[in-house]
């Protein structure tokens, strides 16, 4: 049986936790800040865990990251 190959996009944007969970950046970043408020931007800083329903779809893609 074949190694099962890791989805490219995936080890790109998202990580496992020590319990887990996938991490992912804050959504709402890209482009536009203007109209955004101050504190949207301080509460979009860094990283965030996702949710189990979308964790779901990504742990398949990534069959070696636990």
């Amino acid at each position: 049986m074949p190694k099962l190959k890791t989805k490219a996009s995936c080890k790109k944007r998202f990580k496992f936790s020590a319990s887990g969970k996938i991490i992912r950046a804050q959504a709402g970043k890209r482009h536009g800040m203007i109209k955004r408020t101050n504190k949207f931007i301080r509460n979009a800083r860094g990283t965030t865990v996702m949710s189990e329903a979308d964790a779901r779809i990504i742990r398949p893609m990534m069959p070696y990251s636990r």
